[in-house]
């Protein structure tokens, strides 16, 4: 059962940098922007300076904008604030898309009463020559303002901090750094998804600098940052990890949501750090993480076991290891249904779903163009073969993962055919010739024009369409949403807004779903997920008055990402080798996502072997715990609202 958590606070004797864990990263970045705030005003009131040095990226985005809020409606001033910033690629103009300075500004200092020259960045235009100089400055100039009073974080992917990339020293000062491959090739969206033309440079503030500050407060959202945030926090002090360091600042703290806090200990085995509730969901958890953790299945645990691995108080509440296992065993093996959509004429009494109504009415929320395929392709083609009523809700065009050059080449077919079949139509003719010039005069990361925009939407439907062709459902029951919060044309994108929930909502409406299934995939590196699904979770609870509501059931799946914890999935639908591959030919209907995706982050699998994978990994982990053994199987988990 998918719901909102509370804050967690307690301290953890494991963990050797004090962590806090928020239910997500909206409510910790507003405890970190008042922690911000009340320095400024406390330093107001003293007539000092509040020195602050900053970071950017996408993690202190949500810090930033809830600052700008305070200042507006609260009254916040910055007049007394002289930041310094962490970094900035190596070259890099102010004034260019992906510079730093230009982030800052959009983000923060534009919206603030900050004066001009009380922020500082490093300088990405200064000569080779001049920049261990510029580098010495920029150290001084921080020490000559009384040092850093308040250091804000992120964390790479990789464990660096600021651009302090893994094998950088803890006595390491300001400098110019060869950026890890991995950096780059997160950095790429904000490059046009070219990874040539991200820098291999970049000037960073040292290791040495950022603990030589009063507080350090370090943020990671997200479950891509969970086993880099353990390290830091559970492992040892190593420059394979240079967020460890901070285990040796007498102030950091590391603020993170509980997808970022999902490897840590208190999270991961909550048993070995405290006295827990042994609920039926707990016991699953910790007996399957039992089983894979020693290797083996689980009826073949013994007492020996449980006592040997911190669970003895869990034999001394429910008996032996034989009954505990049999009802874990049981409660997995009711997990795995080859009928999603419930098995006509049968007792459903501990099967995943409804055997009525025998026909359903599905509708699969899909957030980019490919998801329902990438996520749920086995389970789609099982829907529409089993004989239910199947619609799909692609609820952005995606457009902004299309390749200038898929653009072009299919802007020229248009034109080729129009001559070949002796179509005159000027206006297409002019569209083609604006999209074109604009292609050839496109800067890096500038925004497409509205008809090259429009291009490749069409591009993405039409790959989306082919792909419902194929596993069988009729045109008119697939739907295109174009989510107005998408349409920025830029990798950032608007707040979710009232007219996307009604879009939602209205379909929704108008189906009258017995099943939905949507992306409960939060680990989408650039949010696109995240807003979607709370698109439908704010409809789900405008509609939930409803009648035809009280039949209607929602199913998570998760993305190309990540995958639910075994203890958490709650139907698992599996596939034979047949289709494994036939799910592997929908998805590459979508041509226009393969080879080179724009988005494909630091990880050089395509998206179906990423699916593939993933799939065959959730079935090899249900063999492991004892169960049947299956080629691949679809994970979901049920939302209740």
């Amino acid at each position: 059962m998918i719901q909102q958590t509370p804050i967690i606070r307690e301290p953890i004797a494991y963990e050797k940098v004090p962590t806090r864990i928020f239910s997500d990263s909206a409510a910790a970045s507003k405890a970190v922007a008042q922690e911000i705030a009340d320095l400024i005003r406390e330093k107001q009131k003293q007539g000092q300076p509040a020195i602050l040095g900053l970071a950017t990226g996408s993690s202190p985005k949500t810090v930033y904008a809830e600052l700008v809020r305070m200042h507006r409606e609260e009254g916040l001033s910055f007049k007394n604030v002289v930041s310094f910033n962490l970094d900035e690629y190596y070259p890099m103009k102010p004034d260019a898309v992906q510079s730093y300075w230009r982030f800052m500004k959009e983000q923060l200092f534009d919206h603030v009463d900050i004066p001009e020259g009380n922020y500082n960045l490093p300088d990405g235009t200064v000569s080779p020559k001049m920049l261990a100089k510029h580098c010495q400055d920029y150290e001084k100039k921080i020490e000559d303002n009384g040092g850093l009073d308040f250091q804000l974080l992120g964390i790479g992917g990789n464990g660096h901090i600021g651009f302090n990339e893994p094998g950088s020293l803890e006595n390491s000062k300001t400098r110019l750094m060869m950026l890890d491959h991995s950096t780059r090739a997160a950095a790429k969206a904000d490059f046009g998804g070219e990874l040539t033309k991200v820098p291999k440079k970049a000037i960073t503030l040292g290791v040495s600098k950022i603990l030589s500050a009063k507080r350090v407060v370090l943020l990671a959202w997200g479950e891509r940052k969970a086993e880099k945030i353990a390290e830091a926090v559970e492992g040892r002090v190593s420059e394979l990890n240079p967020a460890s360091y901070l285990q040796r600042h007498s102030n950091a703290l590391f603020i993170v949501d509980e997808a970022a806090a999902s490897d840590l200990k208190r999270m991961k085995t909550p048993w070995l750090v405290e006295d827990v509730e042994w609920t039926s969901q707990m016991v699953k958890k910790a007996v399957t993480s039992l089983s894979l953790s020693i290797k083996k299945p689980i009826l073949k645990l013994t007492n020996k076991d449980y006592n040997d691995n911190g669970m003895s108080d869990l034999l001394a509440l429910h008996g032996q290891a034989y009954e505990i296992n049999i009802e874990v065993f049981n409660q997995m093996q009711r997990t795995i249904t080859g009928w999603p959509g419930g098995k006509p004429n049968a007792d459903d009494t501990y099967r995943p779903e409804r055997a009525l109504p025998a026909k359903k009415r599905c509708l699969i929320f899909s957030p980019h163009p490919d998801d329902d395929i990438i996520s749920m392709g086995g389970t789609f083609q099982r829907l529409v073969d089993q004989g239910h009523e199947v619609h799909v809700a692609y609820q952005t065009s995606g457009n902004i993962a299309v390749a200038d050059d898929e653009a072009h080449r299919f802007m020229e077919f248009v034109i080729d055919y129009n001559e070949k079949f002796g179509v005159e139509n000027e206006e297409t003719i002019e569209t083609y010739k604006k999209a074109i010039e604009f292609l050839r005069n496109k800067k890096d990361s500038e925004i497409d024009s509205p008809e090259v925009r429009w291009v490749k939407g069409l591009i993405r439907r039409g790959e989306a369409k082919a792909t419902c062709r194929f596993v069988g459902i009729p045109p008119e029951n697939a739907h295109f949403l174009d989510l107005p919060f998408y349409e920025t044309g830029k990798v950032q994108k608007n707040p979710i807004g009232p007219e996307d929930v009604k879009i939602v909502s209205d379909l929704i409406e108008e189906i009258k779903p017995h099943q939905i299934y949507a992306a409960g995939d939060l680990a989408d590196p650039h949010g696109t997920h995240k807003v979607c699904l709370d698109a439908i979770f704010e409809a789900l609870e405008k509609l939930k008055p409803q009648n035809f509501m009280k039949d209607c059931w929602v199913w998570l799946y998760r993305g190309a990402w990540a995958e639910w914890d075994i203890h958490e999935i709650q139907m698992a639908v599996p596939m034979s080798p047949d289709q494994v591959l036939e799910k592997r030919m929908g998805i590459f209907k979508h041509q226009s996502q393969k080879d080179g995706v724009v988005f494909q982050g630091s990880d050089a699998r395509e998206f179906w072997q990423r699916a593939e994978e993933r799939n065959q990994g959730t079935a090899s982990i249900y063999n492991q715990l004892g169960l049947a053994e299956y080629e691949a199987m679809e994970a979901f988990v049920r939302y209740y609202f």
